[in-house]
């Protein structure tokens, strides 16, 4: 025990003044996860990134209407898939404000990473996007590439009448998320 804290001071005497640089990367790295978290918690992504197989829906997060489900590939049920009310882009306003939104490829993700986030603490939710094994196999650049240029996800900036956008804009977003995933994607200490 004490030849290892031995080896570990003195590999931080070896660092010198980097300990502080790598103490403020980290701080930066976890500030920007704040902003990740913000806006992956927000109604617009949450309400299909669900625990269940019942998407939600409105800025209140309510039980989707006409019992919607998942299904196996999170398109819907064989008899009522997302396509039947979900077109490929936003109905013009003139529609009203209660009509189904679009976006292209409009559908949960499917059963085996479902990506359930909603109420999850911070360090759980940084834990689970960095998991390949429930993000559908995406390291960190094909996340980058998702959050960045996926339609479906800047769907979320851009949901039509009578939603609120994510409260991020999305440049500001992706840079945070960029931020983050180049420091390693660090996560919050639980509790904190």
């Amino acid at each position: 025990m004490k030849r290892h804290l031995l080896l570990g001071t003195v590999i931080l005497l070896g660092l010198g003044g980097y300990t502080s640089d790598l103490f403020a990367d980290d701080q930066e790295a976890l500030k920007a996860f704040g902003t990740v978290q913000k806006v992956f918690q927000s109604p617009r992504c949450q309400n299909c990134h669900i625990p269940g197989d019942s998407p939600l829906q409105f800025d209140a997060g309510i039980p989707h209407a006409m019992n919607v489900v998942r299904g196996m590939d999170g398109k819907g049920a064989a008899g009522l898939p997302c396509a039947t009310c979900h077109a490929e882009n936003n109905p013009p306003a003139s529609y009203g404000p209660h009509t189904p939104p679009g976006a292209p490829h409009w559908s949960l993700p499917p059963t085996v990473h479902k990506m359930a986030w909603i109420g999850l603490p911070a360090d759980r939710l940084c834990a689970m996007i960095k998991d390949r094994a429930s993000n559908g196999d995406r390291d960190f650049a094909a996340l980058i590439k998702h959050v960045s240029e996926d339609k479906l996800v800047l769907w979320g900036w851009n949901p039509g009448a009578g939603r609120q956008p994510v409260p991020v804009p999305h440049d500001i977003f992706v840079t945070q998320f960029k931020l983050w995933a180049d420091a390693g994607g660090p996560c919050p200490v639980a509790g904190s």
